[in-house]
């Protein structure tokens, strides 16, 4: 008799989308048959309503009896019943997040396993363009709030706002991975690859000493597109913002002194701890080699944004200091009374993720690690990316 793995298609592939399909089939039909609690007091209470609250440039946004309706107090929001949804995020909606990111990750890598690419780091140096990206689209939404000008109309401004610009950023960056291989390959791109190692090539994935060349045979460089396309978006995107930024309007703004700042604590920031770890923990970038110095300035970036923002925007002749938008943030400067903690919880955090991303991981999943060093990479300069901007243009 023929067994379930006979008559199933157990592929990862199969088993991936069969998995991501209940899941979501699950939510879909508890917010039919339960709305108030499945849809109304989770997914749009810790997920789309805080969204939409930010969108609408309101103190928080209430859903009674299943109408949305915005409050522009505190005092309207601390009375109104619940669900009552803040912008920003939550314990619970962080958490939500960092699993959605976990269950992407797992989709990239069986489609870049399909694409037979990403199995060195020059395709996370490809990525590097896109980190910025996303932290300086959302700057774009921040000037639409800011401003009179409306450069993105709701309800298309929720693509640009956190945690939706994410998903934007990703299915963005996808399209021009895809692009570029197809370019590049044509066609014949989605053809099974005919060996796989980590579910691709059998490239010989590894760092050599003080560097972090993982070797791959030659063949056509689809990441020299990708790079080209990113940074082209990334000009066009800064280009709007220092329009606005010196266009003589009543909430244009300009700070270089902050961005100076913000740029060279990050610097120092980066440039100590890569060479100090260098010397005194020199096992630790055995895996990720040069690459760790953009994990480093990421999160450096991260850190030293929310130090001069939170702290030093008056001093600085700023205008007034910016406040915390995540938890850990407030909680930060909730413990410590200042916010230059976070700083070295951001540079903790990442020689974290260098010593897990080790030498061992990289020579038997090559594709994943790639991977992982995207992900890390992007949670910390996309949010650097946008307190940065934020801060230099006063939005």
């Amino acid at each position: 008799m023929a067994t379930v793995a006979d008559r199933v298609d157990l592929s990862p592939t199969a088993l991936y989308v069969g998995s991501v399909t209940t899941v979501l089939a699950a939510l879909g039909l508890g917010s039919l048959l339960f709305p108030e609690t499945v849809y109304d007091g989770f997914l749009w209470h810790y997920f789309w309503g805080p969204v939409q609250a930010d969108a609408q440039s309101a103190v928080c946004a209430v859903r009674p009896g299943g109408t949305v309706e915005y409050l522009f107090t505190s005092g309207d929001c601390t009375t109104a019943a619940e669900p009552v949804a803040y912008p920003g995020y939550t314990v619970v909606s962080e958490i939500g997040y960092a699993l959605t990111l976990i269950v992407a990750l797992s989709g990239v890598v069986l489609l870049l396993r399909r694409l037979d690419i990403a199995e060195d780091v020059r395709f996370f140096y490809a990525m590097v363009p896109f980190f910025f990206l996303g932290g300086a689209l959302r700057v774009v939404e921040d000037v639409d709030n800011a401003t009179d000008a409306v450069l993105v109309p709701y309800p298309w401004d929720t693509l640009l706002i956190s945690p939706i610009i994410y998903f934007t950023l990703f299915f963005l960056t996808l399209g021009v991975v895809v692009a570029a291989v197809v370019l590049v390959r044509g066609t014949d791109a989605f053809d099974e690859p005919e060996t796989a190692h980590d579910g691709g090539t059998t490239t010989a994935a590894r760092t050599d000493e003080g560097g972090d060349a993982t070797e791959r045979a030659p063949g056509p460089n689809y990441e020299r597109p990708i790079l080209l396309a990113g940074s082209v978006l990334l000009a066009v995107t800064l280009g709007v913002l220092l329009f606005f930024a010196l266009s003589g309007g009543d909430a244009a703004t300009f700070y270089p002194q902050v961005i100076t700042v913000i740029l060279l604590a990050t610097a120092v920031s980066t440039v100590v701890t890569w060479y100090a770890t260098r010397e005194w923990l020199p096992s630790i970038h055995a895996g990720t080699g040069q690459a760790g110095i953009v994990v480093l300035f990421a999160h450096a970036l991260d850190g030293a944004a929310n130090v001069v923002g939170l702290d030093y925007m008056t001093a600085l002749g700023a205008g007034p200091n910016l406040v915390p938008k995540h938890p850990v943030n407030q909680f930060v400067v909730d413990t410590a009374g200042a916010a230059w903690p976070f700083l070295l919880v951001k540079i903790a955090a990442a020689l974290f993720v260098i010593a897990v991303l080790d030498e061992k991981l990289f020579e038997e999943s090559p594709r994943y690690a790639v991977l992982l060093l995207i992900a890390v990479t992007a949670v910390g300069m996309g949010p650097g990316t946008r307190d940065m901007l934020r801060a230099t243009i006063g939005v």
